[in-house]
């Protein structure tokens, strides 16, 4: 006993996902999911291990 809210707010979360209309940007999904990094993002951490590199032990 006591299923049935739990149920009820699944098939809404369910009917939500399926019927609302949203943009997805799939090409950053697929560079997420395959590991590539923009450009912008590799560049800022080379400045951040350039910045640091003097401490650096040997």
């Amino acid at each position: 006993m006591g299923r049935g809210r739990a149920k009820a707010k699944q098939t809404k979360v369910a009917r939500d996902l399926k019927y609302r209309t949203h943009e997805t940007d799939f090409g950053a999904l697929a560079r997420e999911l395959h590991g590539e990094s923009d450009s912008a993002e590799a560049e800022e951490l080379d400045d951040y291990d350039d910045k640091w590199s003097d401490y650096r032990r040997s």
